[in-house]
């Protein structure tokens, strides 16, 4: 009986300890994916970060046709280190305008060339050990960022020092699976399941490196852990690689994703790329064993090799980076000539909507995107600040449209009057989006500025938040003239005279002018713009306006016009000046010109 009890106590001993060691061992491999996720991310920020306006500006010049964009998205992709960074940054400046869906689509097949070179740096990390390397790495990374100048390298090290230690926990963490007797039956047992060679098999591993990449939101983790269990022999290799393709397809979701609030120009681009590499998996499954065999052969690689065999691990993640180059680069020569029909697919699958988006309140740049770094995050807010100048210039022509058919009171009648409510109430709505658009847009800066940013983008952001500031300011000043132009419409007032209607309009065009200028500079590149230019016209309206009020009060004395008539001109005369004021704010902003203190 004792025997007995004794002997239960030591199997349930041994049961806890086996759970034990199975949860430090999941817990090692979450924690080591959180590792390498987090590296990845760190030094693909830092390296944006270091190049980032410098790569959007060869982004919007090196794509005059298919193949310069495709060798643009091969640079950039190895520059950054994140084929998601390029894609995302690809859809931005499509969704702006800057980028034709042509010249997206080119990029994005560069970008998937550019990408497998993290594929090889796994590789190179699971021939030797390369955790001993990485405290080095760490400790030059800390010294660097406490030397503020040089913060940014520091970061790039502490990202490439995560990536490693994370790669190389991995690699420890699938070998000790390995070499445990009973984890490894149960690993391998799983795998044997499905290691006939049948089509249902290999569409199970395809939908499975699908389903992980899109969870995980990262094709490098995945790639990793499927190098990892190839590389220990748990994995066969043609599993491995039909996780590969499956890596392939998921991590084209992300773009998909982060475009669903976009407009149709930047969904048909996220919908490109999805299209290109599901074309590509297509293609390539069906001459897989004979291109499965020529990687295996340019490698070196018997797929017959038992992972007892020494050099198996290399070998094996070599054959899968070799695989992922290779399918990448003859899939992007075999589409590129078919860049123009792809585009026409994505349109023919994607249409415009019917509805007028000017009316609606809806940031049309700012994505909730996963995996956002702070210089997309600042080009997308840069680009919504400009529809926001373009918007409010739109709206200002509402008033001065509004002024025109104010003047033709005299012959007013029914339909008039309904043209007139109908454009009031328009510019009331504008009025409300101004207001909205700035609330949503220093919402976002403010979350972006979270983030651990350079001083130069923490500039940028405080340089964007005046700039919204001042453009709401003149949406009010616009509103405040329609609802003096509407009270006068709608009151017992005389009307202007025919020399008042001209001083405004001369006032309403100089205004015009400056909100043109401020347009011109917030969509073009202030290395180019003469701020002098805003300030003379601001002085040339200041000028203006004393004129007016000086003549107002002369012309009050004589009896032109009532005083209540010249108190209703002096405030859409005084209004157009206070715009003027706001534009010239905006645009000292936007140049990095310090706040004037009044």
């Amino acid at each position: 009986m004792l025997s007995s009890f004794l002997f239960l106590i030591f199997a349930a001993r041994k049961l806890f300890n086996t759970y034990i060691m199975s949860m430090m061992i999941l817990f090692k491999l979450l924690g080591s994916l959180a590792l390498l996720m987090f590296g990845m991310k760190s030094m693909s920020e830092a390296l944006q970060k270091m190049a980032g306006p410098q790569l959007r500006h060869v982004l919007g010049a090196m794509t005059t046709n298919r193949f310069t964009g495709a060798l643009t998205g091969i640079f950039v992709t190895a520059a950054v280190q994140s084929s998601t960074a390029t894609t995302l940054m690809t859809v931005s400046f499509v969704n702006a305008g800057l980028l034709t869906l042509i010249q997206a689509i080119s990029v994005i097949m560069g970008a998937h060339i550019g990408t497998t070179l993290t594929a090889w740096i796994m590789s190179l990390g699971m021939g030797f050990n390369i955790t001993d390397f990485v405290y080095l790495a760490f400790v030059l990374g800390i010294i660097l960022i406490y030397m503020k100048s040089k913060r940014i390298i520091g970061d790039f090290l502490f990202g490439v020092a995560f990536l490693f230690l994370g790669l190389g926990t991995l690699k420890e963490t699938g070998s000790s699976l390995v070499e445990d007797p009973s984890t490894s039956v149960i690993i391998s047992d799983f795998f044997q399941q499905f290691n006939e060679p049948n089509f249902w098999n290999k569409l199970l591993f395809l939908l499975m490196g699908t389903i992980l990449t899109l969870c995980v939101q990262s094709s490098a983790a995945i790639m990793a852990i499927t190098m990892m269990l190839c590389s220990t022999g748990v994995l066969h290799i043609d599993q491995g690689i039909m996780l590969v393709l499956g890596e392939n397809i998921g991590t084209t979701i992300t773009s998909n994703i982060v475009a669903l609030s976009a407009n149709v120009q930047a969904r048909r681009a996220a919908f490109a790329h999805m299209s290109i590499n599901t074309l590509g998996v297509m293609w390539v499954t069906a001459v897989l064993p004979w291109f499965y065999s020529a990687v295996c052969h340019f490698v070196g690689f018997d797929p017959e090799m038992s992972a007892s065999t020494p050099g198996f691990a290399i070998k094996a993640s070599m054959v899968l980076a070799t695989f992922h180059s290779a399918f990448n680069i003859s899939n992007t020569l075999l589409l590129i000539w078919f860049v123009p029909q792809i585009a026409r697919f994505v349109c023919w699958v994607i249409k415009p909507k019917n509805v007028d988006e000017e009316e609606d309140f809806k940031l049309h740049f700012i994505t909730s995107g996963i995996m956002k770094t702070p210089e997309l995050s600042v080009l997308e807010a840069q680009k919504e600040i400009v529809s926001f100048c373009e918007r409010i210039q739109r709206m200002f022509g509402m008033v001065r449209e509004l002024l025109n058919l104010s003047a033709s009171a005299n012959q007013k009648n029914r339909q008039q009057e309904g043209e007139f409510a109908k454009l009031f109430t328009r510019i009331e709505k504008y009025e409300a989006i101004s207001d909205n658009m700035e609330i949503e847009i220093a919402n976002y800066l403010d979350h972006v500025s979270d983030a651990h940013l350079s001083d130069e983008t923490k500039a940028k952001i405080r340089a964007m938040l005046r700039e919204i500031s001042e453009v709401e300011s003149i949406g009010d000043a616009c509103y405040n003239m329609a609802r003096t132009i509407s009270r006068k419409y709608q009151g017992k007032q005389d009307h202007f005279t025919e020399s008042q209607y001209d001083h405004i309009h001369q006032m309403m065009e100089l205004t015009d002018q400056a909100l043109t200028q401020m347009n011109q500079l917030m969509g073009g590149r202030k290395e180019a713009y003469d701020v002098n230019r805003t300030r003379n016209l601001e002085s040339e309206i200041n000028n203006y306006r004393n004129q007016l009020k000086a003549q107002n009060i002369v012309d009050i004395n004589n009896h032109e016009y009532t005083y209540a008539v010249g108190t209703i001109y002096m405030d859409l005369i005084n209004e157009c000046e206070k715009l003027g004021d706001y534009v010239v704010n905006v645009v000292e902003a936007r140049m990095g010109i310090r706040q004037r203190i009044a």
